[in-house]
C-alpha cells in the first residue's frame, strides 16, 4: 500500500497529535452515495447513446434528404429528447444499490421498465390526436421503437460492466468493526443477507478479553484498540464503523482519533444501518431518541408542509377521477361475487392519534371478523373475495382513500393507517411504535414500497424501521421518489 509522508514542522512549531502517515484513499472505492450517482451517471449516457441510435433509424426510414442537424430540428416532436429522462424514471427502482448489484433483479427491472414504456407510448398514441403521432406515418414509432430498444441493450450492458467492477472484492470498502455487543452483532447480521454486501468486514475490535479469539456472526474479533491501528494498516481499511453502546474507554477514543487523521472514514452504527438499508435500528435506540431525532434535528419547515399539502390536492382530484372512472366496473363486479356494500369504512388512527373513517372498496367477505377482534392481513386470506383478492393485489382497493386525501385526513405519502386496536397492541411489544402517528399516514410510503404487508411482531418492527426513517428524512425528494415508485409496486402485484 503507497503512504504518502506528511510535511515536517518546523522546530519551533506548536506540536501536534496526528500520525507519520496518511493513507491515500482508492477512488474506486465508492460509497454507498456515490455509487447511486455513478449509476444515474451512467443510465443517463447510455440513454442519450439511445437516443443517437434512434435518431439516426427515424432519419434512415425517413428518408430525409441530409440526415443530421437539420432533420433532427426540424423532424422529431420535442417531447422526443426528453425520452432518456423518461427512461431513468422508469428504472428508479435500480437506483437502490442492494438492487442495482444484483443481475437478475436488474434484468427484471430493465424488462419492466420496457414494458411499461411500451404500454405508456401506446395509450398515448392511440388516445392523443396530436400531431406529432401521426397514425398514418411508421417512421415516428420507428423512432420509439428504436430508442427503447438500443435504452434496453445499452442499459443491460452498462449495468453488466457495473455489477462486474463495482461487486468485485477488490473495489469494496473494507470495514473494520469497532464493538462486539448486540449493536455490531445485529449490524453484522443484517448486511450478511445483502448480496453483493455492502462493504468488506476485516474483523471486529473489541476491548472486552472475554471476546478475544471469538467470533460475532462469523467475524473473527481480532484485537483491541491497542492494535487498532496495525489492523488499519495491514489491511488497508477504509471505514471503521464504531458499534459502541455504553461509554468508551479513553484508549479506543484516541485510537479511533489516530485512525481519522490516518484518513480512514468513521461512522456509527446507526448511521451505517440507516445508510445501507434505509430504516432505522429501533431495537438499539435510546430512548430519547425521538426528541433527539424528531424534535431538535429534524424541524420541518412551514414551506414543506405548504407544498406537500399542496401535491397532496392535486393528486387527490388526479386519483378522485381514476376512482370516479373505475368506480362503475368495480362496484359491478363486487356486487356480483358478494353482494354490497361496495364502499368500506373503518376507523383507523391519523396525525397525533386523531381517529377518522378510512374508505375502501370492500375487498372481504361481511362478517369477516365476527368476534369484532382486529386480524393481521395473510397471504393468501380466506377471508378476501375472488374480487377482493385481485383488488389487494393490484391495491385498487385503496382507490377511495383519497377521498381521505383531499379532506386533509391523510397523505399522499405517509406510514399505513392503522386501527386503534393494533395499535394499543404494537405500543406494548414494538419500541418507539407510536411516533409513526407523528405525521399523516399515507396512500403509499417508504415502508410501503420497501416491504409487503406486516404478519407477524417481527415483520412489524422492520416495517416501522421503514416508516421511521422516513419520517426522519422525509423531504419532497423523497416524497417524489417514493410516488414514483409506487406503480412499479402496484403492477408487481405485491400486495394482500
Amino acid at each position: 500500500m503507497k503512504l504518502q509522508t506528511e510535511t515536517k514542522l518546523p522546530t519551533n512549531a506548536k506540536a501536534v497529535v496526528a500520525p507519520r502517515y496518511v493513507q491515500k484513499s482508492n477512488p474506486w472505492q465508492l460509497r454507498i452515495g456515490e455509487r447511486r450517482v455513478v449509476l444515474l451517471a451512467g443510465d443517463f449516457l447510455v440513454a442519450c447513446i439511445a437516443l443517437l441510435l434512434a435518431l439516426y433509424f427515424w432519419g434512415s426510414a425517413d428518408r430525409f434528404p441530409t440526415w443530421g442537424l437539420e432533420f433532427i430540428r426540424t423532424r422529431p416532436p420535442q417531447w422526443f429528447f426528453f425520452l432518456p429522462l423518461f427512461w431513468m424514471v422508469l428504472l428508479i427502482e435500480l437506483y437502490d444499490v442492494r438492487r442495482a448489484g444484483d443481475w437478475k433483479k436488474t434484468v427484471q427491472g430493465v424488462a419492466a421498465a420496457v414494458g411499461v414504456g411500451i404500454i405508456l407510448y401506446l395509450l398515448v398514441y392511440f388516445y392523443s390526436a396530436s400531431s406529432d403521432l401521426p397514425r398514418n406515418q411508421w417512421p415516428p414509432r420507428r423512432g420509439v421503437a428504436a430508442f427503447v430498444a438500443a435504452a434496453a441493450g445499452l442499459t443491460l450492458g452498462w449495468r453488466y460492466l457495473y455489477i462486474r467492477i463495482f461487486a468485485a472484492a477488490q473495489f469494496m470498502r473494507r470495514a473494520l468493526l469497532v464493538g462486539g455487543g448486540r449493536s455490531g452483532e445485529s449490524l453484522l447480521q443484517v448486511t450478511s443477507e445483502i448480496w453483493p454486501p455492502p462493504f468488506f468486514v476485516v474483523g471486529v475490535i473489541d476491548d472486552d478479553p472475554q471476546k478475544q479469539g471469538t467470533e460475532v456472526h462469523g467475524v473473527p474479533v481480532i484485537g483491541t484498540s491497542d492494535d487498532l491501528m496495525d489492523i488499519v494498516k495491514e489491511s488497508s481499511v477504509t471505514d471503521i464503523i464504531v458499534a459502541i453502546s455504553g461509554p468508551m474507554a479513553p484508549q479506543m477514543f484516541k485510537a479511533l482519533l489516530d485512525a481519522q487523521q490516518y484518513g480512514v472514514e468513521i461512522s456509527r452504527m446507526p448511521t451505517v444501518y440507516e445508510e445501507v438499508l434505509g430504516r432505522v435500528p429501533i431495537r438499539l435506540l435510546e430512548s430519547d431518541w425521538i426528541l433527539r431525532s424528531f424534535v431538535d434535528e429534524n424541524r420541518r419547515s412551514t414551506f414543506y408542509d405548504l407544498v406537500k399539502r399542496l401535491m397532496d390536492l392535486a393528486g387527490g382530484f388526479v386519483g378522485l377521477l381514476a376512482f370516479l372512472l373505475v368506480y362503475p366496473f368495480v362496484a359491478l363486479a363486487i356486487i356480483l361475487d358478494d353482494g354490497r356494500p361496495v364502499i368500506y369504512g373503518q376507523t383507523r388512527l391519523g396525525r397525533g392519534g386523531q381517529p377518522y373513517t378510512i374508505l375502501k372498496f370492500r375487498t372481504m367477505c361481511n362478517n369477516a371478523e365476527p368476534d369484532g377482534k382486529p386480524q393481521w392481513a395473510k397471504e393468501h386470506d380466506n377471508r378476501a373475495t375472488r374480487v377482493g383478492r385481485f383488488l389487494r393485489k393490484t391495491h385498487l382497493d385503496e382507490l377511495p382513500q383519497f377521498i381521505n386525501v383531499i379532506r386533509g385526513e391523510m397523505s399522499l405519502v405517509g406510514p399505513r393507517a392503522e386501527r386503534p386496536e393494533l395499535v394499543d397492541y404494537f405500543q406494548k411489544h414494538v419500541p418507539f411504535y407510536r411516533a409513526r402517528l407523528l405525521v399523516k399516514p399515507g396512500l403509499t410510503g417508504w415502508a410501503q414500497v420497501n416491504f409487503s404487508y406486516a404478519s407477524t411482531i417481527e415483520e412489524t418492527i422492520i416495517k416501522l424501521e421503514y416508516d421511521l426513517y422516513y419520517i426522519k428524512h422525509r423531504s419532497l425528494i423523497t416524497d417524489l421518489i417514493i410516488m414514483l415508485r409506487t406503480p412499479p409496486t402496484m403492477l408487481g402485484f405485491r400486495g394482500r
